[in-house]
């Protein structure tokens, strides 16, 4: 493995101009391409402090046995050349969009000499207009169904068509004028073609042109009293007006937009488009990407919009989330693709505003969906957690994995999650939550919990011995794994392969300590730090560097996020809780089991100060007395 320091150019060879640059391996492919506006500063800062990198940036140095690169004059330029490499090379580490499935268009194959309607996926062919994309393939043929009433355009396969042509009959749709039925000459090639371009428009959105023309013609036809031929003419109407009334209306006619999310967490990114066309959501397409690099939000919006639009379509109006890093430059190359005007902005208010958002919401699951079909793949998870054995040199895969957290707010309310993921799955029911004790900041809070769990553990084990509880433990011990009345294992009978906890070298330390205090020794620990998701041993002065795209870092972030989103679920609960109890401190005769009888009966400190001393008075072991100090406090607070 070639050191970067081997290749690293020297910094006067390097010009200080815009340009775009490539990393080779040792075969001399591409791995990495990208563009500066300083082509010295961007590459010195590759070996300037290479511990101080990305860890995914380490991985492609060390991957890497030289680097060239190509100037160019402006930054639009650079642009261009930087996706024309990327989508020459392929480099494995550039971000790199993948549809999160198969949608289907609606395709009309304009370069036939007689053009037809059909459902297509996959890559799109030229001299064919796309409509779409669509969720649903049935939601095309729905729409097509309606429209051929009107544009009966022919929708059969190749053979079908010579089948015709050669017998001199038409198919079932030419005889229900669901087709014009090219292939027996009952239309010409011109009068189809025109059939298809009206049919092309009126999806495009072009669609009031032909209503109005279609109401005229009824008009006239019912005048000359061919009141067949009129109701016929309505029928057409209603059709396209239900396939119009098939896309919902979000915006003003005149809009023509694609309204751009995302949604994220350190290794991912999901990305949803909705395609309005004259006012209308013609369809909606969604990618997931890999981060193979630590990228801002508008970094993922550049990389998207040189990805998707190099070849595609491009309205009036981009709204995104937030703007690349260069929004000049790309929205210049955006109108040269175009040949018009393209205005790029994040919407700030109004009705735009609200359909990024539901887009965003869109995003969202769609993440959340990917995650589920990568956690449930049986495969997956093996992979995953043979990878976290290796990576932590363990006997065997950790089945079972627990995770803690804490979560406080400036020192106060310090609870604790412990969340258990068995077979690479999360076992909910095996969740536990802590109220901590001490105030000594994340370490100990850590120790305390660790500590805590293993000697209930030992506990419960124990078929003989009985332990009593700690001081402020809510759980009742007792002999044995199994609880003899249930018939259920205890709550902490089990002890896991692996304990991850939020944190870096000494939140791993004295997770470790509490082990080896209790006569632990078959449990492994590691910590996970956020920020550059670095896995940490205890006792080791470096990290491990798990890939950023392996299956076993993904789970170990899974369970991570898991153990924090149930710490801050609890903190909240009890912050919450405290809030209400404190506003009636130093009311004389009011402990604790009495506030909580007051929450209860009224729900909220705001409902209590609206009740009066006679309702306050019915709650067992409150007085008149008591009652008219609680009211009298709580209307002082309120005026």
């Amino acid at each position: 493995m070639p050191s970067p320091l081997s290749f690293r150019p020297r910094s006067g060879s390097i010009p200080d101009s815009p340009g775009v640059y490539r990393f080779r391996d040792s075969h001399g492919r591409v791995i990495y391409v990208g563009k500066a506006k300083s082509l010295r500063q961007r590459l010195n800062s590759y070996f300037a402090d290479f511990a101080g990198l990305h860890p995914r940036t380490q991985t492609m140095l060390t991957t890497a046995a030289g680097v060239d690169w190509t100037v160019v004059g402006t930054e639009v330029e650079a642009l261009q050349l930087e996706y024309s490499w990327i989508k020459e090379y392929d480099p494995r580490f550039n971000v790199k969009y993948r549809d999160d499935k198969s949608y289907p268009y609606l395709a009309v194959t304009m370069g036939d000499d007689f053009p037809r309607v059909q459902v297509m996926r996959g890559a799109k062919k030229k001299g064919t207009r796309y409509f779409g994309p669509y969720s649903h393939a049935w939601a095309i043929r729905e729409t097509v169904d309606l429209l051929l009433r009107v544009f009966p355009v022919r929708t059969c396969s190749a053979g079908v068509f010579k089948r015709a042509g050669q017998i001199g009959r038409p198919c079932l749709l030419g005889y229900i004028d669901k087709c014009s039925a090219p292939c027996v000459g009952r239309v010409t090639p011109e009068e189809h073609r025109d059939l298809a371009e009206d049919f092309c428009d009126f999806m495009a959105g072009n669609t009031s042109r032909f209503i109005k023309r279609l109401e005229q013609d009824m008009r006239a036809a019912a005048g000359e009293q061919e009141y067949e031929r009129a109701a016929r003419i309505r029928d057409d109407i209603q059709a396209l007006q239900r396939a119009l009334e098939k896309q919902a209306v979000v915006l003003g006619d005149a809009t023509d937009a694609d309204v751009i999310a995302l949604a994220e967490d350190q290794l991912e990114a999901a990305v949803q488009v909705f395609y309005v066309r004259g006012g209308r959501i013609r369809g909606q397409r969604g990618w997931v990407v890999d981060k193979v690099e630590e990228t801002t939000p508008g970094e993922l919006v550049e990389h998207f919009l040189l990805q998707i639009y190099a070849e595609g379509e491009i309205p009036r109006e981009v709204l995104v989330p937030a703007l690349p890093p260069e929004p000049e430059a790309v929205g210049e190359l955006l109108c040269e693709q175009r040949g018009a005007r393209v205005e790029l902005r994040v919407p700030q208010r109004g009705d735009k505003k609200s359909l990024m958002e539901t887009v965003a919401r869109n995003a969202k699951e769609s993440l959340a969906q990917h995650k589920v079909r990568r956690a449930s793949d049986l495969t997956t998870r093996s992979k995953a957690l043979q990878e976290i054995a290796d990576a932590l040199d363990l006997d065997q895969a950790p089945l079972r994995i627990e995770c803690y957290d804490v979560s406080h707010l400036q020192g106060e309310n310090v609870v604790a999650s412990m969340v258990v993921f068995e077979d690479g799955l999360a076992r909910k029911s095996e969740y536990r939550r802590f109220a901590v004790k001490t105030k000594e900041g994340d370490v100990a809070s850590i120790y305390e919990v660790i500590k805590r769990r293993f000697r209930r553990y030992l506990e419960e084990r124990s078929n003989t011995g009985e332990l009593t509880p700690e001081a402020g433990d809510d759980e009742d011990v007792a002999h044995g794994p199994i609880d003899p009345e249930t018939g259920k294992p205890r709550k902490f009978a089990y002890p896991p392969n692996l304990v991850v906890v939020d944190g870096a070298g000494p939140q791993a330390a004295a997770a470790q300590r509490a082990l080896d205090e209790l006569g632990v020794d078959d449990v492994a620990v590691c910590g996970l730090a956020k920020r550059l998701e670095e896995v940490w041993l205890p006792g080791d002065d470096q990290p491990v560097i798990m890939p950023r795209s392996s299956e076993g870092l993904y789970l170990l972030q899974r369970v991570r996020d898991e153990a924090h989103r149930f710490a801050i679920t609890y903190h909240r609960a009890k912050r919450s809780k405290t809030v209400k109890e404190s506003a009636l401190d130093g009311v004389p005769g009011l402990g604790p089991a009495r506030k909580q009888a007051l929450l209860k009966k009224f729900g909220s400190v705001k409902k209590l100060r609206e009740a009066g001393v006679a309702e306050i008075s019915e709650i067992p072991g409150i007085g008149a007395a008591t009652a008219e100090m609680i009211v009298s406090r709580l209307k002082g607070e309120g005026q």
